[in-house]
């Protein structure tokens, strides 16, 4: 006899490029696999979910989530996702995940109680308030030395530009070690993965998206 019980796996990107391309996808699939085998949870059902997720009121906008609530909560499952920010970086869209009474882990914080997830949540949400501000004044800078924003892909360029070199800050001090030592990409990469070290998009590292992370870095 076994305590082994169900669950329900939730994944979700944020643009539909990503979506048909399944960038993101496989790499929060194995980290929820991970978490249930070690959990020993049995996997029963899996909802995808392409949407930005933006707002506090976001869980009214995502079907396929509220999809997974039922089915977790018919079936008396848990409901499983690989980061808290593919729920939403916002404290009071995961207080109203928790208010529905369904049972949800994390797989990147296995052990992380209510208040811990609360308090990543709001972490996260001011972090994104952080970018968005930075890509703004970013914007705003290349303006004003002359740079042409508009409808010719400019605009959107920079800001991509912006909002990626933004996203490599929690790993630029780390980057910048790993270069000083004199490391091999290959070393780097192995090192990283060893670490639990999650690329930008979330996923594991390899040589390519490391070349990009440097490039982007200036190192």
């Amino acid at each position: 006899m076994t305590d082994q019980r169900n669950a329900i796996a939730y994944l979700r990107v944020s643009t539909i490029r990503q979506g048909r391309s399944g960038l993101g996808l496989e790499a929060q699939r194995e980290a929820v696999a991970r978490y249930a085998a070690e959990a020993r949870l049995e996997l029963v059902g899996e909802f995808v979910e392409v949407e930005t997720g933006k707002g506090s009121n976001a869980l009214t906008k995502r079907p396929q989530l509220l999809a997974a609530l039922a089915e977790a909560k018919k079936g008396k499952a848990k409901l499983v996702l690989a980061k808290l920010d593919r729920l939403a970086r916002n404290v009071h869209f995961i207080s109203g995940l928790m208010e529905t009474g369904v049972d949800f882990a994390v797989a990147d914080m296995p052990n992380a109680d209510r208040f811990q997830l609360h308090l990543y949540a709001a972490l996260a949400e001011k972090e994104a308030e952080i970018i968005s501000q930075r890509t703004k004044a970013a914007l705003a800078a290349a303006k004003a030395r002359g740079t042409v924003l508009g409808r010719n892909g400019k605009h959107l360029a920079m800001r991509n530009k912006v909002e990626a070199k933004a996203r490599l800050e929690p790993v630029s001090n780390r980057l910048s070690m790993m270069r000083a030592e004199g490391l091999s990409i290959r070393k780097m990469v192995a090192a990283l993965n060893a670490e639990k070290v999650h690329s930008p998009c979330g996923g594991t590292w390899h040589p390519a998206n490391l070349h990009r992370a440097l490039k982007r870095l200036g190192l």
